[in-house]
């Protein structure tokens, strides 16, 4: 199960608790494939464990739990040509199902910056805790990238259209407004975490979190922007989005359509593509197959690697997006997407059935 050489994530039984630490507090835990290769193996130990009855993640620093992949080495991957990204996401997309599935309580401390993969680890767990700190999003336009790690699962079944804005922006949530999307269950300040991290090695997650969670998370903004983030992402395109936020009269609509703006014009269009499929697939088996087919292709797309670059790379944030604008992205090539995987693999759960 483990690498004593590698500590990039720490293993660690208290208790009855198997304790999964990310341990690249630099880099705000960002993932890669070792560690996801690494998590996997410990929670197939622990499932089979009978002393172990239940999970907890968290991340190492006081900055974040995680800040999603490693996407400087994607950047480096597809610039090359190369295909390691491909295995990278078909191991990631594995995890983030057996998260889903995993038979015992899995509690997920999602304390301060949980982004992209960070959510993959931890919004698909059974109990879900966030803080006063914690900025949750799925910031994947803003690298010529969509939402993945059954990201568009989680966005397409959150109230009215708010995982639509969320997913085409890119914005950042904290606690209340995670809570209301669906996408954390818990309100624990962040400091009472370490005392909630010590009850739970002596005692069930279902006994101790009511001990704690019965405080109020700092007021949202989502709740108060229903009316106009429903009307306006109701629009059959990217284009109508834009049009009708530009139109509402609201200061937040016209800052979310020119965010909007300055994200890559394929990935929008592939993005909302993708949640709306989401939306009909139901089972997350069957979303994250959807993702691998559009995370493989994407692999191969220009603004993956110009994306990382204006942000990551040469950090000087003026992304030259090909094409430039929404009107050039083609309808046949926002499908093509969605086409069986890139590259000849095979699927991810080739022998997976619909899950309720």
């Amino acid at each position: 199960m483990d690498d004593a050489t590698d500590d990039t994530a720490l293993f660690t039984i208290e208790g009855h608790t198997g304790v999964i630490t990310l341990n690249r507090p630099r880099a705000l835990n960002a993932l890669t494939h070792p560690m996801v290769l690494r998590i996997a193996g410990a929670l197939a130990a622990w499932e089979r464990e009978p002393a172990v009855t239940q999970v907890l993640l968290r991340g190492a620093g006081e900055r974040g739990l995680c800040a999603g992949g490693d996407i400087r080495a994607i950047h480096d991957d597809a610039k090359t040509g190369g295909s390691a990204s491909i295995g990278f996401w078909r191991d990631e997309y594995r995890l983030n199902a057996r998260i889903a599935a995993y038979p015992k309580p899995y509690v997920a401390l999602m304390d301060g910056i949980v982004m992209g993969g960070g959510v993959g680890l931890s919004a698909h767990g059974a109990v879900r805790v966030v803080t006063e700190r914690s900025r949750v999003a799925m910031p994947e336009t803003g690298i010529g990238f969509v939402p993945d790690v059954g990201g568009t699962h989680l966005l397409a079944r959150a109230p009215g259209r708010l995982g639509t804005h969320l997913a085409l922006t890119g914005a950042a949530v904290g606690a209340a407004d995670a809570l209301l999307c669906g996408l954390a269950d818990h309100f624990v300040p962040a400091d009472l975490l370490p005392e909630l991290t010590a009850d739970l090695a002596g005692a069930p997650a279902a006994r101790v979190l009511p001990r704690y969670a019965g405080h109020t998370p700092p007021p949202g903004e989502l709740a108060a922007h229903r009316a106009w983030i429903d009307h306006c992402y109701a629009a059959e395109t990217v284009e109508e989005i834009v049009e009708r936020l530009l139109a509402v009269g609201e200061p937040a609509a016209k800052e979310s359509a020119e965010t909007i703006l300055a994200k890559s014009p394929t990935s929008l269009k592939v993005t909302l593509e993708a949640v709306r499929r989401a939306r009909e697939l139901g089972t997350l088996e069957l979303v994250l197959e959807q993702e691998f087919r559009v995370s493989s292709h994407m692999l191969r797309a220009p603004d993956l690697v110009e994306g990382i670059r204006a942000q990551v790379v040469d950090k000087d944030r003026t992304p030259r997006w090909r094409p430039a604008t929404l009107g050039e992205v083609d309808r046949a090539e926002v499908t093509r997407h969605f086409d069986a995987p890139a590259e000849g693999q095979e699927p991810i759960f080739p022998t997976a059935g619909p899950r309720a």
